[in-house]
């Protein structure tokens, strides 16, 4: 069997596997590209109460720091927590000190594919500090904290206070234009930052209340606490938004002829047409034929 034969079929199949290749390109490198794109889901957290606080017992032969934060809370995986106490061990002679008590105090985070929110909600919560067993650093009602971010929207953060709040057993005012500042004799001072949010264009913040104190009762420097309260604070960052679906640039304009058009009219301009191959062909056949009418005739007269 002629070799000739078994060439023809593996060049059309060479040429059938190539096509294939290029017509499916385009679509086997999106492909590969997806499979190792990264998405940022975005971020969320919220704490219904943060202490940084700096307690000195003896005229200052002790520190003792008082770092605690109550049902804090972080995402991309969601999570929520309830607890209603937070307590320290070994700051009011070696017992257990409560530092907030509260009938609701809840803080949750949640992350979506679009979409990151931390949130926190606190009632009826009151806040005491080394030194002053009986008087309350602060008593408020409720307090409320969200913050918002949704791919490709400007995030949102809120804090609110409702009801009454008592600082150092005052009923104090807060002002949303700046802080609030509580003086009390032989006791100490406390200021009041309200309702305090940060937005970028891609993250937000909230807390509702957060607290400047110095603590010195009686300046018996038995207990002196200075540093901050932060009470319901919520942040989140947006998720990336995502990727706007590509289209093929339109390619320029191809030089198309009219359909019909005689494709003679360009060759004719150097000379020759579509049919100029026949027409050769066919007067070498004529040449031929009378080159070899002539010799017979020449022969036949000899």
């Amino acid at each position: 069997m002629n070799s000739n034969n078994f060439r023809m079929p593996a060049r059309r199949f060479a040429a059938t596997a190539a096509a294939g290749v290029l017509a499916a390109g385009p679509a086997a490198l999106a492909g590969a590209g997806s499979a190792h794109a990264t998405t940022d889901h975005g971020r969320a957290s919220a704490v219904v109460l943060r202490t940084g606080l700096d307690v000195s017992l003896l005229n200052k032969t002790v520190n003792v720091p008082l770092s605690v934060s109550l049902n804090e809370v972080r995402a991309p995986q969601s999570a929520q927590k309830t607890a209603l106490t937070a307590r320290l061990d070994g700051v009011d002679g070696g017992r257990a000190f409560s530092v907030l008590r509260a009938d609701v105090a809840t803080a949750k985070a949640t992350v979506s594919a679009g979409k990151a929110e931390g949130s926190t909600h606190l009632a009826h919560a009151v806040v005491h500090v080394p030194g002053l067993p009986l008087l309350s650093l602060i008593e408020v009602e409720q307090v409320t904290s969200k913050a918002t971010c949704e791919a490709g929207k400007k995030p949102v953060a809120t804090a609110n206070l409702l009801g009454g709040v008592t600082v150092l057993g005052k009923k104090v005012t807060l002002s949303v234009g700046g802080p609030t500042e509580v003086k009390v004799p032989g006791v100490g001072e406390v200021r009041l930052d309200l309702s305090k949010t940060e937005t970028t264009s891609r993250t937000a913040a909230a807390s509702a209340l957060e607290l400047t104190v110095s603590i010195n009762p009686l300046k018996l420097n038995v207990a002196e606490v200075e540093g901050t309260v932060t009470l319901a604070g919520a942040t989140c960052s947006s998720p990336a938004a995502p990727p706007a679906p590509q289209t093929e640039p339109a390619g320029p304009a191809s030089d198309v002829k009219p359909q019909g058009a005689p494709a003679e009219a360009d060759l004719a301009e150097t000379g020759g047409s579509s049919v100029t191959p026949y027409i050769a062909g066919g007067a070498v056949a004529l040449l031929a034929a009378g080159g070899g009418a002539v010799a017979l005739t020449r022969r036949r007269r000899g």
